[in-house]
């Protein structure tokens, strides 16, 4: 039986290809997002839960409360925290510090360079690598926190000395090549020689502590004597303290302890310090507090387009099978007639579904290996298609419900068919029962269709206006260049040197440009007051150069005088109205102190208000002064006749003055993209997922209107005779579907608007979604539904009339 069961179904695949060719397309397409979804919330969900302690881990998060009334969320604590935890807290079972450097040049000798490689030349020169992401100061405790695999060394003892540092596989190969990395010197920041005491295997990529450089804390006094190890006011963005309980429910107990400790540290000031203890769970989607840029929101709307996208070809195969119900209808007929119960019946046809969605899983497995580097250039991620116990589950469940889905309906369908009147023919559209169950699942199709098509749109236009924004300074033709720190005379000579190239239009020391994703700030005193401000101010310490590199505009005044420390301000317009003025010149003579200097000093200008953070945040008070301590970074306006030669000068003359540091430079509008790295993927995932949902809702229409044509051929025929012509019998063909269009639309729009609506909440500075945004993807959908359509009507238009009537 089941032989013949095979033979069948194989027989039937092969007679209707066209059938089984859309199937399997429409199919794998849905099948092959849905799994590229599957990887890419497997990825974030999975994110640190390598961990043993993964459920008694927490962060210490320090919310800044202002007297303003606002609140500034950090994920940042003080470095005594960690010690204080260990002793006073019976409930917390380990406790570590971990501060994040963001520069620092490492060097090796070059000999030691070329032991790791048998063939390489000894030379007394040294390697330099300069590092911005994956170095941190940590407590030896950290080990007893987070997992590794420790190769070599003793967790316990490896970084308790000064000058120690532990390295992971992969770092130790880049700085040492294959050598056994233990025992090598290296040299931080040119000043501060550390011996390599642990090794530690590769961790894994799904982890937010993506640490590859771990260095002794006791080693901070030498990096850095202005560090003070027992200050609670120290909190800097790159500061964490991590802690493991001995039982996560003993959090709340803890976190009531918490005022309390503020009041012994900061006394008068506690209010404004308020401790929390943050789950290892939510860190990864903690936006606020400087996660990922990804909302578990989001992430679960895709997971959402996934599962609509395997609805979507699930209904597409419902569609194109209930088709063949009445092609094959005598076929069942004559197999009733012969005996065969309605039992083995849906067994023929769940066979042939399964052989179809086999094919499909083939077919989207083929997609997934072809376009996964593609779209992992475009995520930013490295996913792979593992084949674990997970995927496999995954893989399972899904052909399981696809099969139950999409074979489940049009085999009951098909085996219920009464064999008299499918061997009489008068089978038809009136006792076709599922006919509106087809619309409804068409209009299904375009309403998921549709609403990503406006939500591709919304994002599409967001980021224009992003990238068109007037930012309050020019990006254009910037570069910058990272200076060593405490160099001021090199710093000088070196905007000396560039300010007399030709194409260099001006240069400028600064601590920061004027958008940047790190932010400095603090109190003040206004115009003789005792009191500090309410609100916090956010500095731009540069010299008197900023103004005219940026573009930044003075509406009043004039700019800062030139010095090494602060001898006056120029605010922007935010502060200003803060400050309670409207007009920039009543604030001109106005005295301001600032924490950063000892006296009161005037206001001698007012600028235009410019982005300091990205669009999301809105512009907040600031000023612009003096500080040359604080540069490190040169702005460098070039005229753009030839970048390449100009880079090329600007990169010798640092040679020249810094010959022991990296030389490295980024154009501000490339920093400035980093800033919507998030929305840059959104885009690309709404782009590939509309042009899937797109392409299923064409093979379903398809489907559709072949059943229709099937259903109406021999009425076309007499219409042909008749006299109608092809336009009356496309129209009457095509009307129906764009009814169901039009219902899909109308369903579909008010759905997209909340979601984008929503997700544009995220932006201080957002476009507004206009109704044309919903006409052009209204007329999208509209003209994807007539093309579909239109091809098989005008076939069955152009039909001959005679062939029409006598297949009837």
């Amino acid at each position: 039986m089941l032989r013949s069961y095979f033979k069948i179904a194989f027989r039937n695949l092969r007679s209707q290809r066209s059938y089984t060719l859309l199937n399997i397309i429409g199919l794998s397409v849905g099948m092959a997002g849905g799994l590229l979804i599957f990887m890419f919330l497997r990825h974030h969900l999975s994110t640190d839960r390598h961990h043993a302690k993964f459920d008694r881990i927490f962060r210490i998060d320090t919310d800044l409360h202002l007297a303003d009334g606002s609140i500034e969320y950090n994920p940042e604590a003080p470095l005594p925290m960690a010690q204080a935890l260990r002793t006073e807290y019976p409930q917390v079972e380990q406790a570590a510090f971990l501060m994040m450097l963001r520069e620092l040049t490492v060097s090796i000798k070059q000999s030691d360079q070329a032991n790791g490689s048998p063939s390489g030349p000894k030379q007394t020169q040294s390697m330099r690598f300069q590092e911005h992401k994956g170095v941190g100061l940590v407590e030896s405790e950290w080990f007893d926190i987070m997992d590794y695999r420790w190769l070599q060394g003793n967790p316990k003892t490896a970084l308790h000395e000064p000058n120690s540092v532990v390295l992971t596989t992969s770092w130790a190969e880049r700085y040492f090549g294959n050598a056994n990395p233990i025992g090598r010197v290296m040299t931080l920041d040119n000043k501060v020689d550390v011996t390599v005491t642990g090794l530690l295997a590769e961790p894994p990529t799904t982890t937010d502590t993506d640490l590859g450089l771990f260095i002794s804390l006791a080693t901070l006094k030498t990096i850095d004597s202005t560090y003070s190890m027992t200050d609670w006011y120290w909190l800097n963005s790159t500061n964490r303290v991590y802690v493991t309980l001995k039982s996560p429910d003993a959090a709340p107990s803890i976190e009531r302890t918490f005022p309390a400790l503020s009041k012994k540290h900061y006394g008068a000031d506690a209010s404004v310090f308020h401790f929390h203890l943050q789950p290892m769970r939510e860190f990864h989607f903690d936006v606020a507090r400087g996660g990922t840029t990804i909302r578990a929101s989001l992430l679960w709307s895709l997971g959402a387009v996934g599962m609509l996208l395997i609805v979507a070809a699930c209904i597409n195969f419902i569609n194109l099978a209930t088709v063949q119900a009445l092609r094959r209808s005598k076929e069942v007929g004559v197999r009733k007639t012969l005996g065969s119960s309605r039992s083995q019946l849906i067994g023929q046809f769940l066979l042939e579904t399964t052989l179809i969605i086999l094919a499909a899983t083939g077919l989207a497995l083929l997609f997934i290996i072809l376009l996964l580097p593609l779209f992992n250039e475009w995520v930013q991620l490295d996913l792979s298609l593992r084949p674990d116990w997970l995927t496999m589950c995954f893989i399972g469940l899904l052909l399981s419900g696809i099969i139950l889905l999409a074979g489940g309906y049009p085999a009951a369908v098909l085996s219920g068919v009464e064999p008299w009147e499918a061997l009489r023919g008068t089978l038809s559209a009136g006792s076709d029962r599922g006919f509106t169950v087809r619309k409804v699942l068409v209009v299904t199709q375009f309403v998921v269709c549709q609403a990503l098509i406006i939500a591709s749109l919304v994002v599409a236009n967001q980021i224009r206006y992003i990238q068109q924004a007037d930012l309050g300074f020019r990006k254009d033709n910037v570069v910058i260049v990272t200076l060593p720190y405490g160099q001021k005379a090199k710093q000088d000579a070196f905007k000396q040197q560039l300010s007399h190239y030709a194409d260099i239009q001006s240069v400028s020391l600064s601590h920061l440009t004027p958008a940047s994703n790190l932010q400095f700030g603090g109190s003040f005193k206004f115009n003789g007051s005792t009191e500090w401000s309410k609100f916090p101010i956010r500095d731009r310490l540069a010299d008197a150069d900023y103004l005219s590199t940026y573009g930044i505009k003075l509406l009043a005044g004039r700019n800062i005088t030139p010095g090494d420390t602060i001898r006056d301000y120029v605010i922007n317009e935010t502060l200003l109205h803060k400050l309670g003025f409207r007009n920039p010149q009543q604030v001109l003579g106005k005295m301001l102190q600032y924490y950063l200097s000892p006296i009161p000093l005037p206001i001698v200008g007012v600028v235009k208000d410019f982005h300091q953070k990205s669009l999301r945040d809105e512009i907040g008070p600031c000023f612009i002064a003096n500080q040359a301590s604080w540069y490190k970074q040169a702005g460098i306006r070039i005229s753009g006749n030839d970048p390449a030669q100009t880079l090329q000068h600007i990169r010798q003359t640092w040679q020249q003055l810094f010959p022991n540091d990296v030389f490295e430079y980024q154009y501000v509008d490339q920093q400035l993209a980093k800033f919507y790295e998030t929305e840059t993927l959104i885009a690309r995932l709404t782009n590939i997922f509309t042009s899937i949902a797109i392409l299923i809702c064409c093979l379903g229409l398809y489907g559709l209107v072949s059943h229709v044509v099937v259903q109406r051929t021999k009425e076309i025929g007499i219409r042909k005779v008749l006299g109608a012509s092809v336009a009356s019998i496309v129209t009457l063909l095509s009307k129906d579907f764009l009814k169901l269009v039009l219902i899909a639309i109308v369903i579909a729009s008010p759905l997209a608007w909340w979601t984008m609506n929503q997700w544009l909440q995220d932006f201080a500075y957002k476009i507004t979604i206009g109704w044309w945004m919903f006409g052009l993807a209204g007329l999208v959908a509209v003209s994807i539904a007539l093309l579909t359509v239109s091809f098989q009507s005008i076939k069955a238009a152009l039909a001959n009339p005679v062939k029409s009537l006598r297949s009837e």
